[in-house]
Parts: C-alpha cells; structure tokens; sequence
C-alpha cells in the first residue's frame, strides 16, 4: 500500500462497527478541533503542515502499520488512538496565555540554559508533545471525551508521539482498565502514532496552496520542504517502510539521508517498546531509500 491511494478509513470504520457511540464522540471532537489546529500557522507560518491534513495522513499510516491487525484492537483501544492522532498537535497553536500558564508545568531540564536566544516558536516547536498534552488536559470538556481513563490514555499518547519514554511503566502502562471492561495499551498506540508521524514526510503533506515556498527565508525551512518536496511517496510493506526520492541535489539528497538516519533510530526505539513489553507487534523494520526511477 503507499499514499498515492487515497485513506483507506479502516479504524472509523471499525469503530463505528464496535462502538457506535464512540465513534459519535470521536466525530464531533474532530468537527471542534478543525479550526484549533489551524491555530499553529499563527505561530509557524513557514513550517511543514500541522493542520487537520496531517492528522488524517497520521491516521491513514496508522492504518497501514497496524494492516490486518487491526481486529486485534478493541473499541476502546482505536477511539484513543484516533483521538491523539487528532490532538497530538494542538500544542503547537497554544495562545500566549495557554503558553505561560502551561511553561510553569513542563520540566524543561536545562534546556534554556543551552538555547538561551530562543524564541518562543522555537520553544513551543521542541516541547509541543507536552503543550498538547497540556492543552488536552485543560480544554477536555469541550470534546466530551468517554472517561477520565480514556482522557488519560489520549493525553499520554499525544504526549507520546516525540520524545517520551514508552519503557516507563507508570507513565505508559500495558493494561490500563477502562469503563466497560476493556483495556488500552499505552506503548502499543503511542508508538503507531510516534511511527506515523515519523514518516510522514512525502510531498503531499505541503499543499502549495497553504504555502508560499518562494518566500522561504530560514536556512531549516528551506530544508525542510526541499525534504518533503524530494520525497514523492511513502510506502508502507509489511516489513519496511519505503521512501521514493526524486531529486538531483546532492545537499538535498544528504539531508534525506540524514532524517533516514533518524527515522530508523525511532523504528528500532518503537519496536523494543512494543515487543519487550506488549502482546503486540511491529512488523515493519528498516528505512529503505528508493529513487524514483528504480520503483
């Protein structure tokens, strides 16, 4: 399977077939959350898209990593995993006030002793994962989420989709009890949306109507669309994941090899998490390279 085919919508339809009424939740928080994650162009007006788009791009490779497995999932286990593959970038459009009030919560370690010149984007773009999480937490009653288990379980694996640790027992438990029987396995879903936002990276996910690439002025976003605009499809196999390149610019084409480097140090992070710790399994093991013309 890769991109150029469209979404294949498999977990909705699961969903509505397992859970009607979780299904209904998750359709209405998406219809509110439309416009909040349109928010970051306020903040990020040059940076890669962050909107509803690629929340559904998330959705769609999370379809296509979990492939006929997704029977083993329960209800409860896929609205969670829709639901942050929807909120797990809401930090990134925080107002000025949600920002100083969620700085005070965040354990930012030494990070502004070693990037004292920061600006705020440049804050809010490192620490977004916990933004969200934040963001998530404070505005939960307008999305009407099932459980206080399941706003848990969202909020941990938005956090989870960057940076977090998915060996912490406490943090991301293998078995969380919910309302009605069923449980949901944080390490699992936390690293299918970690995977898929990885990996969305083709040049799809930049709608040039949303962009303006000639006014490009920062060296880091010139590379990063001249990443995305490179990379043409991404494919999904049972056993890898597969990026078709076509360019002819050798600082272009470094730079992939760079982010590929990166790519695979989360593959092989996602797939210790998930087999050393769950009943679960992650089939796909390496980044492959591919031009174009070799497809």
């Amino acid at each position: 399977m890769d991109t150029a085919n469209g979404y294949d919508y498999a977990m909705e339809r699961r969903l509505r077939e397992l859970s009607p009424a979780l299904h209904k939740r998750f359709t209405e928080s998406v219809f509110g959350l439309q416009h909040i994650l349109s928010n970051y162009l306020l903040i990020f007006p040059t940076f890669t898209d962050h909107t509803a788009l690629h929340s559904l791009n998330v959705i769609d490779f999370c379809n296509r990593i979990i492939g006929s497995r997704l029977e083993s999932l329960n209800a409860d286990e896929i609205y969670t995993l829709l639901m942050g593959c929807y909120f797990h970038d809401t930090g990134m459009g925080i107002s000025r006030k949600d920002y100083e009030e969620f700085s005070k919560k965040i354990d930012f370690g030494d990070y502004f002793e070693t990037h004292s010149g920061d600006k705020i984007s440049d804050v809010i773009r490192d620490f977004h994962n916990e933004f969200s999480g934040l963001f998530l937490k404070k505005y939960a009653p307008m999305f009407d989420i099932y459980s206080d288990e399941h706003l848990r379980a969202i909020i941990q694996i938005s956090r989870g989709h960057r940076k977090t640790d998915l060996n912490d027992e406490d943090e991301y438990p293998i078995a969380l009890p919910v309302p009605g029987g069923n449980t949901i396995c944080f390490p699992y879903l936390s690293a299918l949306i970690r995977l898929a936002d990885e990996i969305d990276v083709a040049a799809g996910r930049n709608l040039s109507f949303l962009y303006d690439l000639d006014s490009l002025t920062e060296q880091k976003d010139i590379i990063e669309f001249g990443k995305h605009e490179a990379i043409k499809e991404v494919k999904v196999l049972e056993d890898r994941f597969v990026l078709i390149i076509d360019t002819d610019d050798e600082f272009v084409l470094n730079n992939i090899k760079k982010m590929a480097v990166k790519m695979q140090k989360t593959v092989d992070e996602c797939r210790r998490a998930v087999i050393g710790r769950t009943p679960y399994v992650i089939t796909q093991k390496t980044i492959e390279l591919r031009c174009k013309n070799e497809d």
